[in-house]
């Protein structure tokens, strides 16, 4: 007789023998005990939590017949009758299990349902089991969206999927939908032990707990890895052999790293780390386990009652979890917390993977504040709470008044200081007031948070003048500052060469005799000197005295009759026809503006109804 994997062998049989989906079994016992039955189920969840399981089971409560054959829908199937029998074994005529990874075309699902018109042979209803469901064609969804909606009474639709957001929101809203969560380490190690108690195979506590961590929910995974660890263990499960089979880092190297780390001790960071490197452990595990220890150090540190739970009794690492959770601040904790959760991800980026690993835990070292600065800042605070404290309990002495300022013509006359005078110490959270004429004196003490008056003063405190900064707007602040916000643009004196200037190249903008860097090299630049085969223009930035720019413009030049060369200098700019058209610009609107404002209408507007002309809303025609 051929070996049954463990998966398959404990698969469970009703809803009671389920384990971890208490409110799926609770929503479809009363369905059926009540007989509320819908048409459509659509269960999802991650792998290995028993998807297909429910929809067997589910099948076999609507078609069980009981161990007499006289029985009925039931919310527990009898196991024994001819229908339970075959579809435990996957023979049941009227029970068709569709796998929609490969039979996802609208050929199968078409195929699929033209079984629908016929009644069951067997059983009380026909049940179509798709599985992975979303990855069916939206063609094959379309197709199967009318039968869904309106199937005959005796045929019930179970879909199963990993993935929902996959799946059509028309063919969602026609089912009942049930989420199969993940299973705790918990429920998935006490699983474990009555499995291997039934298959009477010895195995430690400590290396179920690794299995069932390792399954990450899915009760097949762990069922899996158990087939596995058997055979690797020869028969039996020991803590060593499960941990060198998932290649999981011991938890004495975790402890002693975290050890090590919340002592400030590199050296022992380091060497730890390449022991881990010579022992061949994973990086990522070691990641891994840490961040597990570290989990439950800050539920300790937030929650210190939970040292003394039942599953704290039961776990081995708890007195070591512990002793690190009081040797560690909490705020240290959940930084390293943080580190270890994001250091997995640099793993692969890195080209050695311990080196990732020792640059993660030494990440902390880095941003651990040093003994000495905690030492030194303890006593500052002590001695700073003690002054508060001291000045607090004494009465703190009002200032005198000083005299009036006069102006500076006159000599003011001598006058004796006034003693300070002593508050009582019922209101000594009175406001001090000065006499008529006089002021307050004003000094400057940072530190005095105590009492907010001012200590007594012989002399009248120096009043100095600061320069009021003003902030420019967020959007200007790092932006350059371009020539409309330069101001108005100052009056350019006339030359001959100016207007001869601005008007060739007026002329050969307007003919596209020049473009793009050419035309700005004109735009920009002043002819400072005309000779009988030379030009000289001046231009302010360098970026524009490109030879392409020059050649283009002087072949420009030259179609227009003017045989010449360039010289290009850098200097000062006065007048060019960039600033000429700017100055024309500015003046259009000056005019335009004029007119809007001396407007009637708009002055009637403006003074009946205060309204107001948005600035840089006006535009010349």
């Amino acid at each position: 007789m051929s070996y049954l994997v463990l998966a398959r062998k404990f698969r469970p049989k009703t809803f009671g023998e389920m384990v971890g989906q208490g409110h799926v079994v609770q929503a479809l016992e009363n369905a059926l005990t009540t007989q509320r039955l819908h048409h459509a189920y659509l269960f999802t969840g991650t792998r290995g939590v028993g998807k297909t399981t429910v929809s067997r089971i589910l099948a076999k409560s609507l078609n069980c017949q009981g161990p007499d054959g006289q029985g009925g829908i039931t919310a527990a199937p009898c196991g024994v009758c001819q229908a339970c029998r075959d579809i435990d074994s996957g023979r049941f005529v009227d029970y068709t299990e569709l796998d929609a990874a490969s039979n996802r075309g609208v050929d199968e699902v078409q195929s699929l349902l033209e079984q629908a018109v016929y009644k069951p042979v067997q059983g009380r209803f026909k049940v179509f089991m798709i599985d992975e469901v979303h990855m069916l064609t939206n063609t094959a969804f379309n197709a199967m969206l009318k039968t869904l909606e309106e199937p005959p009474e005796y045929l019930k639709f179970v879909l199963a999927t990993t993935d929902p957001q996959k799946v059509p929101v028309t063919v969602l809203s026609r089912c009942l939908q049930f989420n199969l969560r993940p299973m705790a380490p918990e429920t998935i190690l006490e699983h474990l032990t009555g499995v291997l108690q039934t298959e009477q195979v010895p195995a430690e506590p400590q290396a179920l707990r690794l299995l069932a961590r390792a399954a990450r929910g899915s009760m097949r995974d762990a069922l899996s890895l158990t087939d596995q660890a058997i055979a690797f263990g020869n028969g039996e499960l020991v803590e060593t052999g499960v941990r060198q089979m998932l290649g999981s880092v011991d938890r004495g190297h975790v402890f002693k790293l975290i050890e090590a780390l919340a002592q400030g001790d590199g050296k022992t960071v380091v060497d730890t780390s390449e022991a881990l490197r010579r022992d061949g452990m994973s990086a990522a595990s070691t990641l891994e386990e840490m961040t597990s220890v570290l989990q439950g150090m800050a539920v300790l540190q937030a929650v210190p009652s939970r040292a003394e739970s039942a599953d704290s009794a039961t776990d081995p690492d708890a007195a070591d979890t512990a002793r690190l959770a009081s040797l560690m601040p909490a705020d240290e904790t959940q930084l390293l917390y943080s580190l270890c959760l994001h250091g997995r991800g640099e793993l692969g980026l890195a080209p050695d993977e311990y080196a990732a690993l020792t640059m993660v835990l030494l990440r902390l070292l880095a941003f651990k504040p040093s003994h000495a600065a905690a030492s030194t800042a303890t006593p500052e605070k002590k001695t700073l709470n003690e002054a508060q404290g001291a000045s607090a309990r004494a009465p703190a002495p009002v200032a005198a008044p000083a005299p009036m300022a006069r102006p500076p013509a006159e000599t003011p006359p001598p006058t004796a200081p006034t003693p300070p005078v002593q508050a009582p110490a019922a209101a000594s959270n009175a406001p001090a007031s000065a006499p008529a004429g006089h002021r307050l004196a004003v000094v400057d003490e940072p530190m005095r948070q105590s009492d907010p008056r001012p200590p007594p003063t012989d002399a009248p405190a120096k009043v100095v003048g600061m320069p009021i900064r003003v902030q420019p707007p967020p959007g200007q602040r790092d932006a350059p500052r371009t020539d409309e916000q330069r101001g108005p643009a100052a009056p350019i004196p006339p030359s001959e060469d100016g207007d001869f200037w601005y008007a060739t190249v007026t002329q050969l903008v307007a003919a596209e005799s020049i473009t793009a860097l050419s035309r700005e090299l004109a735009l920009q630049s002043q002819l400072v000197g005309r000779d009988t085969d030379q030009w000289i223009l001046r231009i302010e930035r360098e970026t524009l005295n490109q030879p392409s720019s020059r050649e283009k413009l002087t072949a420009a030049l030259n179609a227009l009759g003017h045989d010449i060369k360039l010289a290009i200098e850098i200097g000062g700019v006065v007048d060019s026809p960039a600033r000429r058209n700017r100055h024309a610009a500015e003046e259009r609107q000056r005019v335009a503006e004029e007119a809007i404002h001396s407007d009637p209408e708009v002055q009637m507007l403006m003074r009946d109804f205060d309204a107001k002309i948005v600035p840089g809303t006006l535009r010349p025609a």
